[in-house]
């Protein structure tokens, strides 16, 4: 009984507060804080840091669009079977962005809530005056508010509560990304959107001033909660101990602080200053002339207080000012510093994890513990798929929750083109009565001779189409304020989401490199010599198992899938028996290394072929240096297409302009002459690129082109006709260019302007031309390697004379074939001398282990396949083979077609030699047959 009418002693620690005491208690320091402007500096300088629970100054914290008071005031909410209003008290929870709804102010337990973390706001234009709607993923609220200013000022808080909240959960659940990611920035949540200007806070409708009214509706029967009778016995209870209990605890709503009585004095003067739309009283009665000299009374009192408070602590705060930035400055190098060291420190830890189980390893007596040491790593490998799965998971609920945004997205814009639509039809009519009443402006007579009643009946139309119109504005301007504000959150979504690729990417790598040298080890054991038969018969099996496991069984968790964007496969398909455990691990390094290099940014890429092609049609570019670089870094899918008709193009001019339709007759030929057309060409369509899947059944379209093409050329060059090769050719082609007569030029521009002479012919001799000087040009770049084959008696030109006819295609991973195609469409033959060179120099230490004849010779017919990393193979084709200008080239080739046209005239003679002389023997014969004959008679 001591505590009897002290409004400021806290509540005993085992009563609850209700939403009314959390609203009032928000606003408690903030009338202290004005209720003591007129005393110490030190008190109020201790009231406004005590204003803000961070720690900062209300004059710095403070912004146009936060409130002091707490989100919370009565509303009505249709519901129940009959869809009647019930009033109730709406509270906003800013931990979990969550509306609570009561019966009254005083309840202590909620009727139910309200999740505005991913829910929309709109009111219609032609329902019940303040009714707005609250849509979330589950149901629909239809709410109502007692006017039209306190339903804006609803929606407009809503939506900053929102933004603000989704915000700090971007900043508390923002994960680190990869450093090989670079994601545009977006504008924040808050970031001012002024679609709308501020309401001002209605005056008696939310906050304190609202609580301490009584509940509207409150003894209607229709107030009353069906679904929740135990929670109405619950708040019944306890407003009944608190009725027994007022002798102790008086309401929270009871002030009794004379300058808080002031403040709401002022308040209240200042808002009967402001006439309402329903208020009888005009701004010259003398009751709110007095109201008005109140309220300046007590204004000009505490601005002049405020303005010698800042002139006093102005130096302080320019102090306070420059201390909280070098504050904010220390505190990010120290996170910097801190996330540094944190980096190293994983990666000391793994370090050492590496160390030890390599020395645990290595120091293991019996061969049991280092099967065992096998064994953990098998469990590590199975706990990192559990890994990914649940990550795979992860990402499809939320693809899942990106889908079910980017339709509400789309409903939303549908209605705004709707409204759109409508509001110019509203427009339009608008117009037409404007020109009706200047008509009848300029018509006097007709003017006269209109009756009142139907022009005052036209008037009225008027003004009710401009409220209309005025509407159909606010509404547009609050629409559009949401569309961007739920274009924020899809931004942040799909952020999260490629943030959350590119983690499942490497996951992915990783357990790939782990298995790749899981199967390293295995094979090192079988080489050992100190196992006995019965563990070389286990370690055999395990490998057996592991190089017959398909790579497709892998759970993949990326958008990488079987075949490359022009169909290839990108699994190698190895059919060597004696190199399938090599093969296994070679396909695990480029799996894992197309994983790392599928993220990787080629922002720069597309921004220079962007800039080389501005403004400018495929017929108008020119060759150029950078152009020339451009070509050998390798071109982008998007652009290959028009650089590609571009070198076609420059070749093929003064043909094409002196026969338009030369591919087009060169078809009808073929069709009206089938029996000219070579047979070769049909064996060699089902033999054309087996590994890429636009070409794999018999049917396709694709093979259908290729025949088309292939004859067309055969009549084009009957000389050459068709050889074995040129399907590869024309099926590249088309895949890149997807147009028939583009890939019909294509290969014209390959076999007769870029190609020497006599490569494609039946004696091949250009190109056994360049393998003579390919080898040249190993002994000079490549000498160990070249001796380490000689003394093998290898001979390379088997190999590679099938990349020069074809052009690497099938013997280079397709990533980097295309790069050397752009390259040698500009370039030329010296092209594929560079990339052939390269790639003995890539893999030179490799093949200079090898030391039989018969595993080299496998070994070059696969090792191609086997290169990850193109960027490396084209630094060392471009770079280190360096100089080979074309001059060379031309130069030894002539010297070496001289010597083989002397070998092959040579041969020819000796073959005339030996035709002449079995002639004599023929006569001969015959003579000694006939004397025989002679002897018989």
């Amino acid at each position: 009984m001591e505590t009897k009418g002290n409004s400021s002693t806290p509540p005993p620690p085992d009563m609850h507060k209700s939403p009314a005491d959390e609203c009032v208690g928000a606003e408690e320091p903030q009338q202290q804080s004005l209720g003591r402007l007129d005393g110490s500096h030190d008190k109020m300088d201790i009231n406004i840091h005590a204003a803000q629970p961070d720690g900062t100054s209300a004059t710095f914290r403070r912004t146009p669009t936060q409130s002091g008071t707490k989100l919370c005031g009565y509303l009505s909410k249709q519901g129940g079977p009959l869809k009647a209003w019930k009033s109730r008290w709406f509270a906003y929870e800013e931990k979990s962005c969550q509306l609570f709804y009561y019966r009254m102010a005083q309840d202590i337990n909620p009727l139910g809530k309200v999740d505005l973390s991913r829910a929309t706001f709109s009111y219609p234009l032609q329902g019940e005056e303040g009714t707005f709607h609250i849509q979330t993923p589950e149901r629909t609220f239809i709410l109502k508010a007692a006017n039209r200013d306190a339903q804006m000022y609803w929606l407009q808080q809503l939506q900053m509560k929102r933004a603000l909240y989704r915000e700090q959960q971007a900043e508390r659940q923002s994960m680190p990304k990869p450093d090989n990611l670079t994601v545009e920035s977006t504008p924040s949540a808050n970031c001012p959107a002024d679609f709308l200007p501020v309401v001002k806070t209605p005056s008696g409708l939310v906050g304190e001033e609202a609580a301490s009214l009584p509940a509207p509706g409150l003894k209607s029967p229709l107030n009353m909660s069906i679904k929740h009778p135990l929670i109405e016995l619950q708040n019944t209870m306890h407003s009944f101990r608190n009725r027994q209990s007022q002798e102790i605890r008086q309401s929270v709503f009871h002030i009794d602080d004379p300058n808080v009585n002031q403040k709401t004095l002022s308040s209240k003067t200042s808002t009967l200053a402001v006439p309402t739309s329903g208020s009888s009283q005009t701004p010259e009665s003398p009751a709110n002339a007095k109201c008005e000299d109140l309220q300046k009374n007590h204004l000009s009192t505490v601005s002049q207080n405020r303005k010698g408070y800042k002139e006093k602590f102005k130096p302080l705060d320019l102090d306070t000012s420059r201390l909280q930035h070098e504050k904010l400055s220390l505190a990010e190098e120290v996170k910097a510093q801190k996330e540094l060291v944190s980096l190293l420190h994983k990666v000391l830890e793994d370090a050492q994890l590496e160390k030890r189980t390599c020395a645990q390893f290595l120091a293991a007596e019996g061969e049991q513990e280092r099967l065992e040491l096998l064994r953990h790593g098998e469990r590590r490998a199975a706990e990192l798929r559990d890994h990914l799965e649940s990550l795979q998971q992860e990402n499809e609920s939320l693809r899942r929750d990106l889908n079910q945004r980017d339709s509400h997205i789309a409903e939303l814009q549908e209605s705004v083109k709707l409204l759109m639509h409508k509001n110019q039809a509203k427009q339009e009519v608008i117009l037409k009565l404007s020109e009706k009443l200047a008509a009848c402006g300029e018509d006097q007579h007709y003017t006269n001779g209109l009756e009142t009643e139907t022009f005052k009946q036209l008037t009225l139309e008027n003004e009710h189409l401009k409220d209309d119109l005025k509407a159909y504005k606010t509404q547009n301007q609050y629409l559009n304020s949401e569309i961007y504000q739920l274009t924020t959150l899809w931004r942040k979504s799909s952020e999260q989401e490629q943030s959350l690729i590119v983690k499942c990417a490497v996951l992915e790598a990783n357990n790939c490199q782990m298995e790749s040298r899981y199967l390293g080890i295995l094979q090192k054991l079988l080489e050992s010599e100190e196992l006995n038969p019965e563990q070389r018969e286990a370690i055999k099996k395990v490998i057996k198992d592991a190089v017959q496991a398909d790579l497709n069984t892998v759970i993949k968790l990326n958008p990488i899938s079987d075949y490359d964007e022009y169909g290839f496969k990108i699994a190698i398909d190895y059919k060597v028996e004696d190199l399938k455990l090599l093969s296994k691990i070679q396909a695990l390094e480029i799996r894992s290394q197309n994983l790392l290099n599928h993220e990787e940014c080629d922002g720069p890429l597309l921004a220079r072929c962007a800039q080389l092609l501005f403004g400018r049609p495929e017929a108008e570019l020119s060759s150029s240096t950078e152009m020339k670089r451009l070509l050998r870094t390798g071109l982008p899918r998007e652009y290959r297409v028009k650089f590609w008709r571009f070198m076609i193009q420059i070749r093929t001019k003064s043909i094409r302009e002196r026969h338009p339709n030369r591919y087009q007759d060169l078809c009808e030929n073929s069709r009206t002459s089938p029996h000219l057309v070579p047979r070769q060409i049909q064996l060699d369509l089902d033999r054309t690129l087996t590994s890429n899947q636009h070409f794999s059944p018999p049917s396709s379209p694709m093979i259908q082109k290729l025949e088309r093409v292939l004859q067309a050329f055969s009549w084009q060059n009957p000389t050459i006709g068709y050889v074995q090769g040129l399907n590869r050719l024309a099926a590249i082609a088309l895949l890149v260019l997807q147009d028939e007569e583009d890939a019909f030029w294509c290969l014209v521009v390959i076999v007769e302007y870029i190609m020497p002479r006599n490569y494609y012919t039946k004696d091949l001799l250009g190109c056994q031309a360049d393998q003579r000087v390919l080898k040249d040009l190993m002994s000079e770049k490549l000498p160990r390697l070249t001796a380490h084959l000689e003394a093998l008696k290898v001979d390379v030109s088997l190999i590679t004379v099938e990349w020069f006819l074809v052009l690497f295609v099938e013997s280079l991973p397709t990533r980097i074939l295309f790069k050397v195609w752009d390259a040698f469409l500009y370039e030329g033959i010296k092209v594929i001398f560079r990339y052939a060179l390269a790639l003995f120099k890539y893999r030179e230490e490799d093949i200079l282990k090898i030391q039989d004849s018969a595993e080299m010779y496998q070994y070059l017919r696969i090792f191609p396949n086997t290169i990850a990393d193109g960027r490396k193979l084209t630094s060392i084709a471009f770079n280190d083979m360096n100089p080979l200008p074309m001059k060379l080239l031309w130069n030894r080739r002539g010297v070496h077609l001289e010597r083989l046209h002397a070998e092959i005239k040579e041969l020819e003679n000796l073959q005339k030699a030996y035709k002449a002389e079995n002639v004599q023997c023929k006569d001969k014969e015959l003579d000694t047959l006939a004397s025989e004959d002679e002897e018989e008679v």
